[in-house]
């Protein structure tokens, strides 16, 4: 006869595909909340993953397992750091980076600087945080530090978080917030100031990402209320910005901005140059020294 019969297929699983936002991000995983407020552990299609907190994704469901992260929506900002060995995302479509720093322990100036051309160079607003100000022998040094910042007018508010943040509030409102800070300045306290639930949301969010008590060491996004959201970042001890140009960073520091331009070579680097604007801002105070030398480390680094 005509030859072998075709055999019948079993019909293919449905898959279905639905929008979310990204609200934790840990290594390969990420756990995606959809409108309905459900949320679902999901993987990226493929072996490189280059996703982060606060992203808008397309995910593919199938069955009961994992969902599977198909495309990512272009994002308005991204802030991430840099080294010359690989890059790290920190969170996706914010607005707002709120720095936090504490009399005590000691902060890094330069840690602060750094963030500041970060966010700069993806137009989000700067916000300062000075917590733990219960130390009052500890505020005035603390203030000292923060003043290079205050004078270019990049707001800064005192509080403590184990007292008191409703003042942080107002700043937060209509934002997404990206926290960022160096490890033991009191984020977490702030967080859960500001979320009395956050802390158990954190534990889930963990066990459901495998990643035990360590709660600080993925990213993870709160809604405050309908229009405003905090994404809580890993405490960090170094902002690297190798991605970013030489003309991102000298962008990056205000108060150079209205004297680029006016060097007489185009493509000063603003350091021993002669008739350089810049550098001549520096002998004469206008712009502060240790500011100035944050962003010859930045040249440097980018080459």
């Amino acid at each position: 006869m005509g030859g072998k019969a075709h055999e019948k297929q079993p019909p293919t699983e449905q898959t279905v595909q639905r929008q979310g936002t990204i609200v934790a991000a840990h290594g390969r995983q990420y756990r995606v909340e959809f409108s309905g407020g459900e949320t679902l552990l999901c993987f990226p299609r493929g072996k490189k993953s280059e996703l982060a907190c606060g992203d808008q994704v397309s995910v593919q469901l199938g069955g009961d397992g994992p969902g599977v992260i198909a495309a990512v929506a272009p994002r308005s900002t991204l802030l991430y750091r840099s080294n010359e060995f690989k890059q790290k995302l920190i969170a996706a479509n914010v607005t707002q980076i709120v720095i936090v720093v504490a009399t005590e322990p000691s902060f890094s100036d330069e840690f602060v600087t750094r963030c500041i051309v970060a966010a700069e160079s993806q137009d989000m607003k700067v916000l300062l945080v000075l917590n733990k100000c219960d130390l009052a022998a500890r505020v005035a040094p603390a203030l000292r530090a923060l003043a290079p910042f205050e004078k270019l007018a990049y707001p800064l508010l005192q509080l403590c978080a184990r007292h008191d943040v409703m003042a942080l509030r107002p700043y937060l409102a209509g934002h997404t917030s990206v926290l960022v800070g160096q490890s033991g300045m009191g984020k977490s306290t702030l967080i859960n100031a500001l979320l009395p639930d956050a802390g158990a949301a954190t534990r889930e969010i963990s066990a459901a990402l495998d990643s035990g008590k360590h709660t600080t060491t993925h990213a993870t996004l709160y809604r405050l209320d309908s229009n405003s959201t905090l994404i809580d970042s890993p405490g960090l001890q170094e902002f690297g910005l190798r991605h970013l140009s030489a003309q991102a960073i000298e962008n990056g520091f205000l108060e150079f901005r209205p004297l680029l331009g006016q060097c007489r070579f185009r493509d000063c680097r603003h350091d021993r140059e002669p008739d350089c604007a810049v550098h001549a801002a520096v002998k004469r105070k206008a712009i502060d020294p240790r500011r100035y030398a944050v962003f010859r480390a930045l040249l440097s680094e980018v080459g």
